[in-house]
């Protein structure tokens, strides 16, 4: 019987977001599927549903018929479904057949089996066309080779139906044109197999047919790829809801010297040739996939990683910030993380100390002790100022919703009395409302002077409330938009980001 993996009006929900609403997909042996989306779509809840991560609040699974949704990853392996996660899921310092057989080790009388290990190990590489010593540590390997070792683990189990998640993500091309031809043996050997990714290109030469979503909703349903121009794909993926999005058009005096400029920025990260200005009270955008190196660029000027070459300029001045607090306490500069829980906030502490924490210099009386009145003041007056929805100042910021964390994010840098604001992925995993009320406090924010950089891969966001929009792409900046508001120009930034048009 031919390999087949449907689902059929899957729905999956967290507090206040909709992560999946009636999704189809349908997978069948001896074809290559492509999962597309913009990030935030619901690819990566889709694929934790699949391998019983999470559980499904409605709707079916099907493998070969058989309608089951699996309560774990070792369920979902045993019935023959294997991943590959973009993240590396390997044990450094074991062997590679070590890592291979992992989940499912051969034993005899309770040891390991290690010539059976060695044997099921070779075999698997053997099929994916890769020759190595099997106990070489996993942390000497390549990228491209410990990509697959991952596949090798999804073979030794007998999986049939592998889902590949931004598998060419981080690595070559000529280590790609081998994965490819991984990926055309097992489809010839009658696998099902999903592909995820950004780059079209690939998708397109290596994927049979495609489902599109957006917004958590299947927009193109397992549908032949080659009905659809690239275009039309890119169309299904963002909307052309784009068009008749709410865009206000703030003015923004670029006469005016630039509050933050950079001049052929080179990092030690890979970044070559960045030039850009920062306009006072000037919105920003700065687009474009995971990966396009848009916050390695932010936090290489605020001194987290080398700037190799090039100037940064703030009010026309040469500077060189050397770490965070300098940014901080000399430049004026905030950065709001992305990673809220484990970068952006104490989740333990109280919001009056999160709040505080940028001015503890201002806050403590002799002897290094703290103001508890200075401290609930300040807090108080950014908690009101920015609609933070507590109990007290008190109130532990763990306790708080996702828009709440992020407002108390936000409040810490504007309590440092900051010019220049700096926004990671500011909606990432927050409803709706909670999004549009995140939208108009940037505005407001940039109304009263403040200059932001807005990082985002949200198009729509972006076309909400920048004023301008830098599209990046592989550490290089590709495209400067200012005309947000005509679609085809939109259409030309996501093209853009994707790949070279």
């Amino acid at each position: 019987m031919s390999t087949e993996l449907r689902v059929e009006k899957v729905s999956k929900s967290f507090p206040g977001v909709n992560a999946l609403n009636e999704v189809n997909l349908t997978l069948k042996g001896g074809s290559v599927h492509a999962l597309l989306g913009e990030n935030g779509a619901g690819k990566s809840t889709l694929i934790k549903i699949i391998t019983g991560v999470y559980r499904a609040d409605s709707g079916s699974l099907k493998t070969n018929g058989e309608e089951k949704f699996f309560e774990s990853p070792v369920e979902a392996t045993h019935a023959g479904i294997a991943v590959v996660h973009q993240e590396r899921n390997l044990i450094p310092e074991f062997s590679i057949e070590e890592n291979i057989t992992l989940h499912n080790p051969p034993t005899r009388l309770g040891i390991v089996d290690q010539s059976e290990r060695t044997r099921m190990a070779k075999e698997a590489l053997q099929t994916l066309g890769f020759e190595i010593d099997l106990q070489e540590r996993v942390k000497n390997l390549s990228v491209a080779q410990m990509q697959l070792v991952e596949i090798a683990k999804a073979l030794v189990t007998h999986a049939k139906i592998i889902l590949l998640d931004e598998p060419t993500a981080s690595i070559t091309n000529a280590e790609t044109v081998k994965l490819f031809k991984v990926i055309k043996n097992l489809k010839d050997s009658g696998s099902a197999i999903l592909f995820v990714s950004h780059k079209l290109e690939e998708v397109y030469e290596i994927c049979d047919t495609v489902t599109v979503l957006r917004d958590g909703e299947s927009i193109l349903q397992s549908q032949p790829l080659e009905n659809y121009k690239q275009s039309e794909v890119v169309d299904a993926m963002v909307g052309r809801h784009l068009t008749d999005r709410k865009v206000e058009l703030r003015e923004v005096n670029r006469n005016v010297m630039p509050v933050l400029e950079l001049v052929d920025v080179q990092t030690a990260l890979g970044h070559e040739k960045i030039s850009f200005s920062l306009y006072p009270g000037e919105i920003l955008g700065m687009y474009g996939l995971v990966g396009a190196g848009r916050s390695e660029l932010a936090r290489s000027v605020l001194g987290l990683h080398k700037i190799t070459s090039g100037e940064v300029k703030l009010n026309g001045q040469v500077v060189h910030i050397k770490t965070l607090r300098d940014a901080l306490h000399i430049h004026h500069i905030g950065y709001v993380t992305e990673n809220r829980k484990e970068e952006g906030l104490f989740l333990t502490f109280p919001v009056r100390k999160n709040i505080s924490i940028t001015v503890l210099s201002r806050i403590l009386q002799k002897l290094g002790i703290i103001s508890f009145q200075k401290e609930d003041a300040i807090s108080s007056k950014y908690v009101e100022r920015l609609g933070i929805k507590v109990v007290d100042n008190n109130q532990l910021a763990g306790t708080l919703s996702g828009g709440n964390q992020q407002k108390v994010s936000v409040a810490k840098w504007l309590a440092a009395e900051t010019n220049i604001l700096i926004i990671d992925e500011p909606t990432v995993g927050v409803d709706v409302r909670t999004k549009a009320s995140f939208h108009e406090l940037i505005i407001e924010l940039a109304n009263t002077g403040l200059s932001i950089i807005l990082i985002s891969s949200d198009l729509p966001e972006m076309i909400t409330i920048a004023d301008r929009i830098l599209v990046m792409r592989d550490y290089e900046l590709v495209d400067n938009i200012h005309n947000i508001k005509d679609y085809p120009t939109i259409s030309r930034a996501v093209m853009t980001a994707i790949h070279p048009v």
